[in-house]
């Protein structure tokens, strides 16, 4: 029972578990039974969260797919950055010289600008409807994850800019087409997304870093959490009207372009085994186990923004027909 959520149970529960007795009775050990109640459950668990089934009336599947393509993109870009960031830094001191490495840093950088771009374009007009909102005192749901959305966004830009000095990038030698990513801008997300970091599976390495930064490496995560899960959880609750919908999920579609384009470029890096110069020293742009679990990470955190944009663009579609 607990693979399904408390909606369904309680509407289906005794039915189910009469069902099942019945069947346990005849059947005790049946790993086809296991495996279709896991399937169907995770069905069912997927469907009340708004990502399967039957869009929700009203407006509710338009704010659920917000919520989760919020969620996701938020997950996408704490783990790509931080993988980005690694490449960033070998690209401060020495050009890859291959072609598969140039591209995937290239084409995973203009992604990360346009992501930018597409969420300052999202969050102005959403955060001018909540605070109005609020003002007016229509939406006092919206009062405490807003609050968490505020704290965890102070959290990450002061400790960010407390630690970015640490930046490994400082220093490297100059080269034609080093300034792809400005140093400040590197140096932040740098720090923003430290923890996602091999050294926690290297505990003599990690003791070797300042206290402070072993401290900012386990409160970053909280924030990023809290801001995900804050932003998630307003946007669920926010009532917004059908053009602002309309005009968010349509900037939900071009992050999932951009998103797609970031994902190629770092599997045109994972996949690149052109032979390097001796020039280059190995450890620069090494590819190890943390980055493919991340491009794993990003493929699933992509798949589900782009089944969360498209029940909400269908959502909307309805609503206006």
């Amino acid at each position: 029972m607990g693979w399904y959520p408390r909606s369904w149970r309680a509407r289906y529960g005794d039915e189910f578990c009469a069902l099942l007795e019945c069947e346990l009775d005849e059947h005790p050990r049946s790993i086809r039974r296991t495996v279709n109640i896991i399937w169907s459950g995770t069905l069912a668990r997927a469907s009340a969260a708004g990502l399967a089934g039957m869009p929700a009336e009203g407006t509710s599947q338009e704010r659920a797919s917000l919520a989760w393509l919020t969620a996701s993109l938020a997950l996408f870009l704490a783990v790509g950055v931080a993988v980005w960031s690694q490449l960033v830094v070998d690209w401060q001191w020495t050009s890859p010289r291959t072609p598969g490495t140039t591209l995937g840093i290239v084409v995973m950088s203009v992604a990360v600008l346009a992501l930018a771009l597409l969420g300052a374009c999202a969050v102005v007009p959403i955060v001018v409807t909540v605070v109005v909102q609020i003002v007016r005192g229509s939406a006092r749901r919206l009062v405490v994850p807003a609050a968490v959305v505020s704290l965890a966004t102070t959290v990450l830009v002061v400790g960010a800019r407390r630690f970015e000095n640490g930046w490994p990038g400082t220093g490297g030698h100059h080269w034609a087409q080093q300034g792809l990513v400005p140093g400040g801008v590197a140096a932040f997300l740098w720090s923003a997304t430290l923890a996602i970091s091999s050294y926690w599976v290297h505990p003599g390495a990690l003791r070797s870093f300042p206290a402070p930064e072993v401290v900012w490496m386990a409160v970053s995560p909280i924030a990023i959490a809290a801001l995900t899960v804050g932003s998630a959880v307003t946007l669920r609750r926010l009532e917004l009207p059908a053009r602002l919908s309309r005009y968010e999920l349509r900037l939900g579609q071009l992050a999932a372009v951009a998103m797609t384009g970031f994902l190629l470029g770092a599997i045109a890096w994972l996949s690149d085994v052109s032979p390097r110069p001796r020039s280059i020293p190995s450890d620069l742009f090494h590819v190890g186990a943390i980055d493919v679990v991340a491009a794993a990470a990003m493929t699933v955190t992509l798949l589900l923004a782009i089944q969360a944009v498209s029940r909400g663009r269908r959502a909307v579609v309805h609503r206006s027909t």
